[in-house]
């Protein structure tokens, strides 16, 4: 029978598969699919790569062929076949283009961090269940925990974590992708632009983990949430392991869509907190073992009691106390070298974050307006600027909780402070004047600090 008669019977199943599939599946799997040919005992359908035919014979060929049959009044077989259209900017061949299955190390894992190993990880109490999850997941991967979220602040190991997992297996052999949510993104944009989404479905399905970090990035780019999802969906039902981070747990992810939201909570949700003094001093041992540098135990306890927020800020400090002491090449650290480097390097930097108080002050002297209007229920367009750049500075510069933002602001509820953290956020990237703003009124803030400290 002719290739029309298949292409008219397949589109008429597909209307009845439509209807009996999950919209994921129908759309990653035989949306593109065709009917090529239709003799009286076969039907052959055309996949646009071969993942999509290797899946549809696996997973759904019952319900296909019964579909099928019932449509046309008899039983057949189907099979499933490679089938791309011929470009219309091609030279008339046939145009097969066959997606290359991932390689264990590909180039976007050249982002991996050499020096985020389990190994060199310091644990604590307030990282024990993340550190344990990720071992695990990196050891059992799809069996355990999938998927793995991991959420914290700034600075407190979410990507080290991440980033041990996916060297842990490669080392294994297997096949991993680790990006940031901004990188898939971009991979998801170019493919759009350039036609090419098959291949680039194809590049994230073919794997055996998937990393993607900063999910909280994803916030308000529905096009992009919603390929994740398609990409969640096929990676998790092929039993592979699928590892997450954000600065935020999920239900904090205002701008996501819930669905996704959903999957994200579907398996262990681990969260990092500030590390204790214990836990500091650890660090701080671990990285000036690191840098070939002896640590006297005093000149530990005066870092770690400066730097409370992040690990992040604490191997800042230590980095410019080396750095320092190599640069007047003094022979040993001393409380003297850490007070000089300190000085010289960052004269005005803040050595302890402002108070939520001073924060506030600040915010309100700089937009001309009462501090306690900000806590007021006024909707003009200053006072609610003033009051989002307040709520953002807040939990930057004092790592304050959502609930203890929004008792400071007339006991807002939590979901109107990620309601502004997250405008700000994005307001940062693309308006020039609120960049501005908030940078001026974080100079404020140093000038005051190093006021007082002075």
């Amino acid at each position: 029978m002719s290739e029309e008669a298949a292409r008219r019977l397949w589109e008429t199943v597909l209307g009845q598969l439509q209807l009996q599939v999950t919209r994921p599946n129908y759309d990653t799997y035989l949306r593109d699919t065709v009917g090529l040919e239709l003799s009286d005992d076969r039907l052959v359908v055309g996949a646009p790569n071969d993942y999509a035919a290797a899946w549809l014979s696996s997973r759904a060929l019952p319900l296909i062929t019964s579909t099928v049959s019932r449509v046309l009044g008899r039983r057949v077989d189907v099979t499933f076949r490679l089938h791309r259209p011929q470009s219309r900017q091609g030279n008339g061949s046939q145009g097969l283009l066959r997606p290359t299955p991932l390689p264990a190390t590909d180039a976007n894992n050249s982002r991996l961090n050499s020096r985020y190993t389990f190994e060199r990880f310091v644990v604590g109490e307030n990282s024990r269940l993340a550190y344990a999850a990720a071992l695990a997941v990196a050891d059992n991967p799809g069996e355990l925990y999938n998927p793995l979220y991991v959420f914290s602040g700034p600075g407190l190991g979410k990507t080290h974590l991440l980033q041990a997992i996916a060297h842990r297996l490669i080392a294994q052999g297997r096949r991993v992708l680790y990006v940031t949510a901004e990188q898939f993104t971009s991979d998801f944009v170019a493919a759009v632009g350039q036609r090419r989404v098959d291949d680039f479905r194809a590049r994230y399905y073919h794997l055996d983990a998937l990393l993607v970090d900063d999910v909280h990035l994803l916030t308000g780019k529905e096009r992009t949430q919603e390929e994740l999802y398609h990409t969640f969906n096929h990676v998790y039902l092929e039993r592979r392991q699928i590892v997450l981070a954000a600065d935020r747990a999920p239900h904090d992810l205002v701008g996501v869509d819930s669905h996704l939201r959903s999957r994200f909570e579907g398996g262990l949700v681990v969260d990092i907190q500030p590390p204790s003094l214990e836990t500091r001093l650890a660090i701080l041992q671990r990285k000036a073992q690191d840098m070939k540098y002896s640590l006297p135990d005093d000149v530990a306890r005066y870092l770690a009691e400066l730097c409370t927020r992040s690990v992040r800020e604490l191997e800042g400090y230590l980095n410019r106390v080396v750095a320092y002491a190599r640069l007047v090449e003094a022979p040993t650290i001393d409380l003297a070298i850490v007070d000089k480097a300190l000085a010289a390097l960052t004269p005005t930097s803040p050595l302890q974050p402002p108070s939520p108080e001073t924060v506030i002050r600040t915010v309100a002297q700089f937009f001309n307006v009462p501090p306690h209007a900000l806590a007021g229920k006024g909707r003009s367009k200053l006072l609610a600027d003033a009051r989002h750049i307040a709520m953002y500075l807040l939990r930057e510069q004092c790592q304050l909780s959502l609930k203890d933002i929004g008792r400071l602001f007339g006991n807002r509820d939590h979901s109107t402070v990620i309601h502004a953290l997250t405008k700000i956020e994005s307001l940062l990237r693309t308006d020039p004047l609120l960049r501005r703003q908030v940078s001026e009124i974080r100079s404020l803030l140093s000038l005051g600090l190093s006021q007082a400290t002075a």
